[in-house]
């Protein structure tokens, strides 16, 4: 360099060159120890692993694959999503199989103020029950939460087997309790408003003559 400068050749704008291409050589390697510690992290603790059912962010599927630096997913359209490994440990990662694989469902109807409400319970309960994929223990259990409009607003509380057919199940219990409230009277309401029209009072004008 001082050579170059002896002889009048200008350096800096190379040194500004570079400056930058050092700065976006810095930023890159920081992202790729940034997935490479969290790809070891993942390895070690195992809190996620191949076959798990998992939501990270909008994203649901199954850990097909877990790398150094990034992990695939296959969502439930069949697509595989490669997921950088930085993004397991900065944000917030639902794994639906690790520990106890027992996910609870929880499905919201609502009812007519009309209904027996023991009839209801039953029927909500035996949806549930009769359903393969729920356990038996933890049983299910149908609580009254609170009063709306024009329902009692319901809540059915059901353990399943498996977290990855956890849709299908809830699917089929609704199924269920559709045909459980025909065959038994409980009426789903419509949203509705009552409407009071009062007739207008006729008012009286006098006029006065000059």
């Amino acid at each position: 360099m001082i050579a170059f400068q002896v002889i009048g050749v200008d350096l800096s704008g190379l040194f500004v060159i570079f400056g930058f291409l050092s700065v976006g050589i810095g930023f890159g390697l920081q992202n790729l120890t940034s997935n490479f510690i969290a790809g070891l992290m993942l390895l070690f603790e195992q809190h996620i692993q191949i076959g798990d059912r998992i939501t990270v962010g909008d994203t649901e599927g199954d850990v097909a694959e877990i790398n150094i630096r990034s992990t695939t997913i296959r969502s439930l359209n069949n697509v595989a999503i490669v997921v950088p490994n930085s993004e397991f440990i900065s944000s917030t990662v639902i794994n639906w199989s690790h520990g106890d694989p027992k996910p609870r469902l929880e499905i919201e109807v609502g009812v007519s103020y009309n209904s027996d409400l023991d009839n209801v319970f039953r029927s909500l309960l035996e949806a549930a029950k009769d359903n393969p994929m729920v356990l038996p223990h933890p049983e299910p259990k149908a609580w009254l939460m609170s009063f709306g409009d024009s329902a009692w607003n319901m809540r059915l509380l059901a353990w399943v087997i498996d977290p990855q057919g956890r849709r299908q199940v809830q699917s089929d219990i609704n199924c269920a309790i559709v045909k459980k409230f025909r065959k038994n009277g409980v009426e789903i309401p419509f949203p509705q408003r009552d409407l009071h029209v009062r007739t207008s009072v006729p008012l009286s004008i006098s006029s006065s003559s000059t």
